[in-house]
């Protein structure tokens, strides 16, 4: 596999120094690798395969050297600006952020689920929410086969995915210290608020998942509904999904189709209380997936336990796959 010059944006912050991490332990055929954050993180060094790179300021002029691919994890409103002028320099953006997820003309992409769609690529890909990502790794399947009807996605996900001060509000509260991040405590507590208020009741957060569940298994007929929760876990969402098919199935059939796929490692056997766990996915890039059982108050229904390290296969390196997509594809 030839070699590749990358660029992080925002090289600094949690999901930054994850890429590094992933991008080292995939061996990522880079050249050079080129490392960008704020102001305040510049001048700093950080190892990458046993050399030090300088953090460098991300500004407009960034992108005028050779770089074939920029992994983008800084926030929106970074993605906004810099993503379209490193795009017009040539530069293939893999945008972490949720800014270009919906736009048409941008591809979202989970790798196990819809890798032909890198191909169409106008410059941008964007990698899906952490909480959908590990959600459509055994859902696609299962979709394809029986056709989904209606999906309820019920999620606690982990402080993690509210960067060091989740964290810290959490270490904090453990420790009896007031909360400085979430709007109340977390320690020992649960928060059915994430993201923004939306007009309609629901969290941004909420409509991300119902959004990109659509445009991912491109099927604008499925009908969903979601409910995100905050929980006292320091890495790894846990998401309890209730399915509802258009066709008749065999339970265990579903058990066939999942342990057939990609990216999914089945942990399921109650009588010896065996089931996926945070602490277990957490460091880890597997879907776990468990608790599978039919849903007795519909006709075609099931319900499943998803877990998945949020920083990792939710992030991270769900954004390093696209860019090793690129290059199966010869795309870059």
């Amino acid at each position: 596999m030839k070699k590749v010059n990358v660029a992080l944006v925002g090289a600094t912050g949690m999901v930054g120094r994850t890429f590094i991490k992933i991008l080292e332990e995939r061996q990522f055929p880079i050249d050079n690798i080129y490392l960008f954050s704020s102001a305040k993180s510049a001048g700093t060094t950080v190892d990458f395969a046993g050399k030090k790179i300088i953090v460098e300021e991300l500004n407009e002029n960034s992108f005028d050297r050779n770089i074939q691919i920029a992994l983008f994890s800084a926030g929106g409103s970074v993605s906004k600006k810099f993503a379209p002028i490193a795009a017009s320099k040539g530069v293939i953006v893999v945008d972490n952020s949720s800014q270009w997820r919906m736009d048409p003309n941008v591809p979202l992409v989970v790798p196990e689920v819809n890798p032909e769609s890198v191909k169409n690529h106008k410059g941008i890909i964007a990698n899906p929410n952490c909480s959908t990502i590990q959600a459509m790794v055994p859902l696609k399947p299962l979709h394809d086969k029986y056709g989904l009807k209606r999906v309820i996605y019920s999620t606690y996900q982990a402080v993690s995915g509210s960067g060091v001060k989740g964290v810290q509000d959490l270490e904090d509260g453990v420790l009896g210290k007031p909360n400085k991040f979430y709007p109340h405590p977390i320690a020992f507590n649960c928060l059915p608020h994430i993201d923004v208020f939306e007009e309609n009741g629901y969290t941004k957060e909420e409509m991300k998942m119902v959004n990109e569940t659509k445009k991912i298994l491109d099927d604008d007929n499925i009908k969903v509904t979601a409910t995100t929760v905050r929980v006292p876990v320091r890495g790894a969402h846990s998401e309890s999904i209730n399915l509802e098919f258009n066709r008749p199935f065999k339970l265990e059939d579903i058990f066939t189709e999942l342990k057939n796929t990609e990216g999914v490692a089945i942990v399921d056997n109650p009588s010896k209380n065996e089931y996926p766990l945070a602490i277990d996915a957490e460091g880890h890039d597997e879907v776990y997936v468990g608790r599978i059982r039919r849903d007795f108050s519909v006709d075609n229904g099931i319900n499943m336990w998803v877990v998945a390290d949020n920083i990792r296969k939710g992030a991270a390196t769900n954004a390093v796959q696209i860019a090793e997509l690129l290059l199966k594809y010869d795309l870059v």
